[in-house]
């Protein structure tokens, strides 16, 4: 064994612990508490495993796994930033870029390498494991809201707008998923669990895929 080696990979290891630490704001179901970076990652990796004959291309579910599994690391450092926050999202990729530098420069320089290049891989979305990852990162928080009656929706006052653009990144790795999350979505606006849009908020959701 190399001990140096071993000593960097423990190291790290025992770092991304942290993202357990990792709130967002989305709840568990049965109204439960928030969960937390970790519990998200561990659900739609899960989710993928299932889902996987819903992709639109042919997938390596073992790669996507690996990206569902270790895409939001980053935010031990960077935070977790709400899906709808504007201002949040304005410098989100800035504050990542320097948390990756941070966490992934831990590892031995081969598997740093390698984890960097999967975190950019997800990031990029052009690959179709990546397109069906991030399909997995929209569709598992959008059941867990519809799950709790729109309870995280409700609390932020969001429009359908905002899941609704979210959803357009699902169509990229989903169609067939993407279309059962809109006729969720319209289900919600009509229980009054979602706000129904206006002219700005259409734009907003045809604009969500430049941002």
């Amino acid at each position: 064994m190399d001990r140096d080696r071993f000593a960097r990979q423990r190291d790290f290891i025992l770092e991304i612990d942290k993202e357990k630490n990792v709130l967002r704001q989305t709840h568990l179901t049965n109204h439960g508490r928030r969960e937390n970076d970790a519990e998200h990652a561990w659900h739609m990796t899960v989710t993928a495993y299932l889902l996987r004959e819903y992709a639109n291309e042919d997938v390596d579910i073992a790669h996507v796994m690996i990206m569902t599994l270790t895409h939001d690391l980053v935010e031990i450092y960077a935070g977790d930033t709400y899906a709808y926050d504007t201002a949040g999202k304005s410098d989100e990729h800035d504050r990542e870029e320097l948390a990756a530098d941070k966490l992934f420069g831990r590892l031995p320089e081969d598997q740093a390498a390698d984890l960097r290049a999967i975190w950019e891989e997800f990031e990029a979305n052009q690959t179709p494991e990546a397109r069906f990852a991030h399909a997995m990162d929209s569709v598992q928080p959008m059941m867990l809201n519809d799950s709790n009656g729109g309870q995280d929706w409700k609390a932020h006052g969001v429009h359908r707008a905002g899941p609704g653009g979210r959803n357009e990144v699902t169509r990229l790795g989903s169609t067939e998923l993407a279309d059962y999350i809109d006729e969720r979505l319209d289900a919600n606006v009509a229980e009054g669990n979602l706000m129904p849009d206006d002219a700005g908020h259409h734009l907003a959701a045809r604009n969500y895929l430049e941002k």
